[in-house]
């Protein structure tokens, strides 16, 4: 069965999240569904989606799980952007975790580190 994921973000301040959202996924929207709506596509079928909710912002809480967690938040720390919290669960998995401006929590979890047998 397809299956297609929207994970959506409501926001206060679009014009405000829109510049935020592009410094923490590098680049603009892949497409701008209206003026309170953009959506960024980080893989085929998984979507995250900024929406102006004012009565709702705040209150996203998203983990997305990635390759190379150590290069995207190179990459993110590059355009300005801290984590707020990095941590390393009990079986090596690591999550490092942003806040956007609204209260919104976006995390990028990575396998836990190899380490070579010495």
């Amino acid at each position: 069965m397809p299956l297609d994921l929207f994970a959506g973000i409501p926001v206060n301040d679009y014009a405000a999240a829109l510049t935020w959202y592009e410094r923490l996924f590098g680049s603009p929207p892949t497409f701008v569904a209206s003026d309170t709506e953009a959506v960024w596509e980080l893989a085929e079928h998984r979507s995250v989606v900024i929406e102006q909710r004012p009565e709702h912002a705040g209150h996203a809480l998203h983990t997305i799980f990635v390759g190379d967690l150590d290069t995207l938040v190179a990459g993110i720390t590059g355009r300005g952007l801290e984590p707020t919290k990095r941590e390393t669960y009990a079986n090596g998995v690591r999550k490092v975790t942003y806040h956007d401006p609204e209260g919104n929590e976006i995390g990028f979890g990575g396998a836990p580190l190899r380490t070579e047998p010495g």
